[in-house]
């Protein structure tokens, strides 16, 4: 494991990057757009997997991942986009190139005393898995292509006063119809998700079933998420899209609804139900069943009885 860490490149500055690329020092020290098809990235590139320290946004005209359902896929064939955020690891060991026609380089600081350094940390794809990028339509793409070379052009021509507002101003649209599209990907993949969150019920069932939370505490986000091969952030996103709750809101759901089993069908005392469910201090499990059901466990009991 150690070896495979010292194997991954820091780039901690875009001018580290580009020299890794073999391309010309960036315009601006603090963001930067590579044309892949143009600066020859796809060459070029390092292979492996590398950890930055800046936000990146890659269009890839080819998009692997696409998702099947029986005899059709769901996904479209127009490329698509793929999110990383500072200190997350970009890339595998046996990556030999990254063939994106576009690459957009962040470093925080050019976001710095601007709302979007604060509001870019809310867009949960960028902690979403390779596996979990935004298939374009052809319509999308061509949207997205837009903002791109509206960005390019910016950077390419005289740096002004207002050169980090208007080009914060296309970051921040980028992101809004990256989001736009990323709900469309959730309802085209209704169908998955539906089995998906069938498993994830079935996982539960399992969880409490087999008392795992009395050894193993609540079950976590990052548990099931690992149980159906997601990142924790796509997991909570699609179950928002689905049923309006989060992951942590659905594992609350869950909760609740083990608890009502087992103080309206058994003689459990309060202690003993919140100890099954995971909790290690009833005053948490009394506290949380009484902020979603506005009764204690205690009245709960008496009012069903």
């Amino acid at each position: 494991m150690k070896k495979e860490e010292n194997a991954r490149r820091q780039f901690a500055s875009l001018s580290e990057a580009h020299r890794a690329f073999g391309l010309p020092q960036p315009q601006h020290p603090l963001i930067s757009l590579i044309n892949g098809a143009r600066d020859g990235l796809e060459v070029s590139r390092p292979p492996g997997a590398h950890v930055l320290q800046f936000y990146k946004i890659a269009y890839k005209p080819r998009l692997g991942g696409k998702l099947k359902y029986g005899q059709d896929y769901y996904d479209f064939d127009e490329g698509g986009l793929l999110f990383a955020a500072p200190n997350q690891v970009v890339g595998s060991p046996d990556d030999s190139g990254d063939c994106s026609e576009y690459t957009l380089l962040i470093h925080p600081d050019f976001l710095w005393n601007h709302p979007l350094a604060k509001k870019i940390k809310t867009y949960g794809f960028f902690a979403y898995s390779a596996n979990e990028a935004l298939h374009l339509s052809d319509p999308e793409k061509e949207t997205i292509i837009s903002i791109f070379k509206f960005m390019e052009a910016e950077l390419n021509s005289r740096i002004d006063d207002f050169s980090q507002e208007v080009i914060i101003s296309q970051i921040e649209l980028l992101l809004n119809y990256a989001n736009r599209f990323y709900k469309r990907q959730f309802i085209t993949r209704k169908a998955i998700s539906s089995d998906l969150l069938q498993k994830l019920e079935e996982i539960l069932d399992e969880y409490f079933t087999n008392e795992i939370s009395t050894s193993h505490g609540i079950p976590t986000v990052s548990y099931l998420a690992e149980k159906l091969h997601l990142s924790p952030s796509y997991l909570s996103d699609m179950l928002r899209s689905l049923t309006g709750q989060n992951a942590q809101q659905h594992i609350h759901h869950k909760l609740i609804e083990k608890a009502k089993e087992k103080l309206s069908a058994t003689s459990l005392s309060v202690s003993e139900v919140a100890y099954k469910l995971g909790f290690e201090h009833p005053q948490s499990f009394s506290k949380l069943f009484k902020t979603k059901t506005r009764l204690s466990p205690l009245e709960f009991r008496r009012s069903f009885n």
